[in-house]
């Protein structure tokens, strides 16, 4: 007999060999009814696979999360079937899960389209109402290449060599229909559901190589439940009203072109957005950061200290003198800098340290380049060139912790500036490619663990804490903070990462109270992290609408008669030299024109001032988002508008609580 535990902590002996189904058969046939899959000794299996040993097995239902992956994972099985059922001779590659969906990939000579769709969809449906079993098959690697081979399926046979000997070659079938694949899988096609939909297709080539075949990459979704379905479909119409790079264009802020590939083209209004953040950043760094700059060009020997060469070198770009005659000391090789750690270790070793002058703060907005594939580039979200809100802390051990709570301080009141009060922290360990020894790794982890239970003990009502198990930086542990908009999209930008290696790597140190040479700790800080990006992330959050504080031009005087123009004119005086953005539009066109248009451009405030409002004093007021006016006194109105554009760090009630 063999001892069964279940995840109450209850356990049974049973027969060696039974399946998952059978154990829950005889325990209930509800549960055996409901159950898809279950977790075996904590990994997800087939709830046909058998036990041989004592175990720990729990149920899975189709409404677990957990099982929101295998639904994906069969529905793709499904469309490989209703593709090669509508179109045989097509070939099936591989169709992996992805986040918010999956994909399957196709070889035939004519590409797919979305007019397919609806035939692909029908088919899938005709399929999952047939509701097969997935049942599961070892083959041997001959058998298995000798199918494929008759089959014409000369992806299949690659994909069967290149499995390592030794492992076992599993194929799942789901009536006469079968596919290569490691599993595991729900218990029958019906369990797929109806909650799917066939999203876009785009051309991608075998095994990611441009010298191989192109194929025709079908993208899709699935979901437990048809309600789950719409909200997402719901939230992708909404993204694309929201996309940065539309809102760009109405709002006159940045552009790119195919010269400067990855970097983006500041607009006027674009470049004030920017420096506004830029400035506020600033200020909340005064107290306790010093600002540096360290150069964007540097001899690839530091880069090879840090690990940079080694580790990220196919990211880098290079530097060499241009001109034929150009000197090239000892063949020297230049990188433009990927990141700014390496710079601010440099400023750090500038000149000797005592332990009373830690810990110290560098700051740094440094531009740095880092190559991304053409095809990864989007909008200000993915670039080559960019901005970092950076930051490193040089600090001894024992001043470690309270340096990691002092800056999630700095981070969760910066998010909250920007309307953003739901969010998750990340504890990413270490990896399995790292610098440094064991006893490093040990130390920091154990440090940043305790760190992370007491920011969910002081901030439990807006964050929520997890272990990232596997993805720190090469150097060390890290936080990452997670933002969620205001569509339930989740953003990842601040960073907290602790690195114990950089600084001995490059032999700094400061003098301790023994009057000894100690390595500090260097603390790695971001915030907004790519400041390109984060801008990205306020336009989509905000849908463009964005806080009157932070908008690139605030105000647009309006004049619905030339008899205002005077008038206007002196609203803009007394605006700007209140402090405001203001524009004026004294075109000779209808006021609801210049409505329309400028409401387009996400103004956030309007005032319009006519032949009565000029003879009054006063201004008609129009709020972006809204039909209604209110007619104010124009003392009152730029009074009111100056308090509003206060930004959140100087607003009264934050500097008497400071």
């Amino acid at each position: 007999m063999i001892n069964i535990t279940f995840k109450d902590g209850a356990s049974r002996a049973f027969e060696p060999g039974l399946s998952g189904l059978d154990i829950a058969k005889s325990i209930s046939p509800s549960l055996a009814k409901r159950s898809v899959a279950m977790v075996l000794d904590g990994k997800l299996s087939d709830l046909s696979d058998r036990v041989a040993q004592d175990a720990t097995v729990e149920f899975i239902s189709r409404e677990d999360p957990r099982a929101l992956e295998l639904i994906r994972h069969d529905a793709a099985h499904v469309l490989a079937e209703a593709v090669q059922s509508l179109w045989p001779g097509t070939q099936v590659t591989i169709g992996p899960v992805i986040e918010n969906g999956f994909y399957y990939d196709f070889f035939r000579n004519e590409p797919f389209t979305p007019e397919d769709f609806p035939a692909i969809e029908k088919r899938m449906r005709e399929i999952i109402a047939a509701d097969k079993p997935f049942t599961k098959e070892i083959w041997s690697r001959d058998q298995a290449r000798d199918f494929f081979e008759k089959r014409g399926e000369a992806f299949k046979v690659e994909l069967v060599d290149a499995i390592p000997p030794g492992e076992d070659l599993k194929i799942y079938r789901q009536g006469e229909w079968l596919d290569l694949c490691r599993g595991p899988h729900m218990t029958s096609t019906g369990k797929v559901g109806d909650a799917f939909k066939l999203m876009k297709v785009a051309g991608a080539y075998w095994r990611g190589d441009s010298k191989r075949p192109m194929l025709s990459r079908i993208y899709a979704t699935a979901f437990a439940k048809r309600e789950e379905l719409d909200a997402y479909l719901k939230q992708l119409e909404e993204a694309e009203r929201r996309d940065h790079r539309r809102l760009a264009r109405e709002m006159n802020l940045f552009h790119f072109q195919e010269e400067g590939p990855g970097a983006v083209f500041w607009h006027p209004k674009g470049w004030t957005l920017f420096q506004t953040l830029i400035a506020y950043m600033r200020r909340r760094l005064a107290q306790d950061y010093q600002e540096v700059n360290a150069p964007q060009v540097l001899d690839k020997h530091l880069w090879e200290i840090s690990g940079h060469w080694g580790w990220y070198r196919e990211n880098m770009f290079m530097a060499r003198p241009a001109g034929e005659d150009a000197e090239v000391e000892d063949e020297r090789v230049y990188a433009i800098k990927p990141m700014n750690c390496p710079g601010h270790v440099q400023i750090f070793k500038n000149g000797l340290r005592s332990y009373r002058e830690l810990p110290v703060r560098f700051a740094e907005f440094g531009i740095v380049h880092r190559y991304e594939p053409s095809g990864a580039l989007h909008g200000v979200m993915r670039v080559r060139a960019f901005t970092q809100d950076d930051a490193h802390i040089f600090c001894t051990e024992e001043q470690l912790a309270a340096e990691c709570h002092k800056i999630n301080e700095l981070i969760l009141s910066v998010y909250h500036d920007f309307g953003f009060d739901k969010i998750v922290v990340k504890l990413s360990t270490r990896p399995e490619k790292r610098v440094g020894t064991d006893a490093m790794w040990d130390h920091a982890e154990e440090v940043m663990r305790r760190v992370l239970e007491e920011i969910k003990a002081r901030h439990g009502n807006i964050v929520t804490t997890m272990i990232n198990p596997g993805e720190g930086a090469f150097y060390g542990p890290k936080f990452e903070y997670v933002l969620r908009d205001a569509i339930g999209r989740d953003w990842q930008c601040g960073t907290t990462q602790v690195d114990f290696a950089l600084p001995e790597r490059f032999g700094a140190f400061y003098i301790s109270p023994n009057s000894e040479k100690t390595t500090p700790v260097m603390v790695h800080r971001a915030i907004c992290g790519s400041m390109e990006r984060f801008i990205g992330i306020l336009l989509e959050h905000h849908a463009g609408h964005l806080p009157l504080w932070l908008a690139p031009v605030q105000i647009v005087v309006c004049t619905i008669t030339q008899d205002a123009d005077d008038y206007a004119m002196d609203i803009i005086a007394k605006a700007r030299k209140a402090g405001l953005k203001v524009e004026g539009d004294l075109r000779n066109e209808k006021i609801s024109y210049k409505v329309r248009e400028h409401s387009l451009a996400k103004i956030p405030v309007l005032l319009v001032a006519g032949k009565k409002e000029a003879g009054e004093r006063t201004v008609s007021i129009r709020r972006l988002g809204s039909s209604e006016q209110r007619t104010m006194s124009l003392d009152a109105a730029l009074a009111a508008l100056v308090d509003e554009a206060v930004p959140p760090d100087l607003a009264p009630a934050r500097l008497a609580a400071e």
